[in-house]
C-alpha cells in the first residue's frame, strides 16, 4: 500500500511541474560567421536562437542566411529562444510563400539528409534542399 501511495506522489509531482510553453516565432534568420544565430522577429527585435546538436548544426548554415523563417519553441530569457528538437520539424522556411522543411540533398547518392555537411555515403558535400513539410 505504502508503495502504490509513493508511486502515485511521484507521479502527480511529475506532473505538477512547470511546463514550459510552446510558442512560435516568425522572422528574418541572420547567420553569420562568428556569431551566433538569431532571428529578426517582426516587430524588429533581436532573439538568439539554440538548439538540440543537430539544429545547431543547421541555424549555422550560412546558405539560410536572410530567409523568413518559422521556429517553434519557448525563451529561456527574453532575448534568447531555444528550438524544440529536430524532429519535431521545428524550423521552416518561407521560400515564396509558401512553409518549407530544410533538408539536404546528396545528388549522387540520391540520399537526403536533414543536417547540413558531407554525404554519409560519398562524403560530397550535401546541397541545401526545401521540400514541402508534407511530402515527406
Amino acid at each position: 500500500m505504502r508503495l502504490c501511495l509513493c508511486l502515485l506522489v511521484a507521479a502527480v509531482a511529475c506532473l505538477a511541474g512547470d511546463p514550459q510553453t510552446t510558442v512560435t516565432l516568425h522572422g528574418k534568420l541572420i547567420v553569420s560567421e562568428g556569431k551566433p544565430p538569431a532571428i529578426e522577429t517582426t516587430d524588429h527585435k533581436t532573439v538568439l536562437l539554440d538548439g538540440d546538436s543537430q539544429m545547431k548544426k543547421v541555424l549555422a548554415d550560412t546558405r539560410l542566411n536572410g530567409f523568413e523563417i518559422q521556429a517553434r519553441g519557448h525563451f529561456t530569457a527574453p532575448d534568447r529562444f531555444l528550438l524544440d528538437p529536430i524532429h519535431t520539424r521545428s524550423m521552416l522556411v518561407n521560400q515564396n510563400g509558401h512553409l518549407k522543411m530544410v533538408t539536404y540533398w546528396c545528388d549522387v547518392c540520391s540520399i537526403r539528409a536533414y543536417t547540413p555537411g558531407p554525404c554519409v555515403c560519398c562524403q560530397r558535400e550535401t546541397v541545401l534542399d526545401l521540400q514541402d513539410p508534407d511530402k515527406l
